[in-house]
């Protein structure tokens, strides 16, 4: 397993806290964005669509297991 980033630990953090939550589905430039992409590519979150250029990010097991260890 990858060490995450501050900045992904961050976002699966609060996708354990928060429950899913609205992101954006394109790129915009973004930090978020882009820790959106890196999250999605290691299998720690999933991203689908969610309407009017919004996708919904939901943490997977292996996301919830780095957000209890960081």
């Amino acid at each position: 397993m990858n060490k995450p980033l501050p900045q992904q630990e961050l976002l699966l953090g609060l996708l354990d806290m928060s429950g899913d939550i609205a992101v954006p589905s394109a790129d915009d430039g973004s930090v978020l964005y882009r820790t959106l992409i890196e999250c999605r590519q290691a299998a720690w979150i999933e991203l689908s669509p969610f309407g009017a250029g919004f996708d919904k990010a939901h943490i997977t097991d292996a996301g919830r297991e780095i957000a209890k260890q960081a």
